[in-house]
């Protein structure tokens, strides 16, 4: 299976609103994809109806090659964590996912070991069995995230999974997500431009409820192409504080030999480095494409 999820001419209207436009894009199997766009865009809509919560009014849907979502085709298969999940306070995070690994499919004997691990995964071992009344908003958050994780599904969807996290759990959590990788198919929608960077290899950008760009990380933010050298203060004399690579498809030399070619170029003028950059930012891209600029 080449592709993990193929979205073709997906639409929704909400009464007026057009929350969908021919959406169409596709997520290779064993990435780290993300999912990104202005408010409005079209994000939970698509995350909603890959889910199975929402359906298209028309297009069509292949997720992990079963069609769209059907909850007995890919029962333990897809691994689900909203925007808003609410929990039940007078439970406790193993019971839930006790439930909901029975919901699953996963055998019982399994289901113990599979409910220690990903707590563990979250850092929440020690509070399995508190009750959720009395866990922190973050730790509410991590239960949700390790729901979305049981089982090792083959496709996992995540909306704004780091919201509340406080930076030591946000980049714990990036870890257990970059360990995914080859192996767990991740769509992550998330306004964490700087973080979706680190992380994905892969981004789709959609604007209006349509598809804008999509492509490996490397190629939406020209690091595979592109380097900025910025100079220090002061700047030699005929020299711009800002000097751009660009590599053309004739150029014979990689982008790395053509950045040590110019460096060594500009410190024999005297310049001195103050910053080396690979492409533009994330955010630099999607402020380009989308109308999130003049918003």
């Amino acid at each position: 299976m080449t592709h993990a999820l193929t979205l073709r001419g997906l639409n929704k209207r909400f009464g007026k609103n057009q929350a969908l436009n021919d959406l169409e894009f596709t997520v290779p199997a064993g990435s780290i994809c993300g999912l990104i766009g202005p408010n409005g865009a079209g994000k939970t809509t698509t995350m909603s109806i890959i889910a199975g919560f929402l359906t298209p009014d028309s297009g069509t849907i292949d997720l992990l090659g079963l069609g769209p979502f059907d909850p007995v085709k890919h029962a333990g298969k897809v691994g689900i964590l909203p925007q808003d999940a609410e929990l039940p306070t007078a439970s406790t995070p193993r019971q839930l996912l006790t439930a909901w690994g029975r919901l699953q499919g996963i055998p019982g004997s399994a289901l113990h070991s599979a409910i220690d691990r990903v707590l563990s995964e979250v850092l929440l071992g020690d509070r399995a069995d508190a009750r959720i009344a009395t866990l922190s908003h973050g730790m509410r958050r991590r239960v949700t995230v390790a729901s979305a994780l049981l089982g090792s599904p083959a496709f996992v969807l995540l909306d704004e999974p780091t919201s509340g996290l406080d930076p030591a759990q946000a980049r714990h959590l990036r870890d257990v997500l970059a360990g995914l990788r080859g192996k767990t198919t991740v769509l992550i929608s998330s306004h964490n431009l700087a973080e979706l960077e680190s992380l994905c290899d892969r981004v789709v950008v959609i604007d209006r409820g349509c598809c804008v760009r999509e492509g490996a990380m490397s190629t939406v933010t020209g690091a595979d192409r592109e380097v900025t050298i910025t100079l220090a203060e002061p700047v030699p004399d005929g020299l711009s504080a800002t000097v751009v690579l660009r590599l053309t498809a004739d150029d014979p030399r990689s982008l790395p030999e053509a950045t040590s070619e110019t460096l060594r170029e500009l410190l024999a003028l005297g310049a001195r480095i103050h910053e080396v950059r690979a492409g533009c930012s994330l955010e630099a891209r999607v402020l380009a494409d989308t109308s999130a600029a003049g918003a």
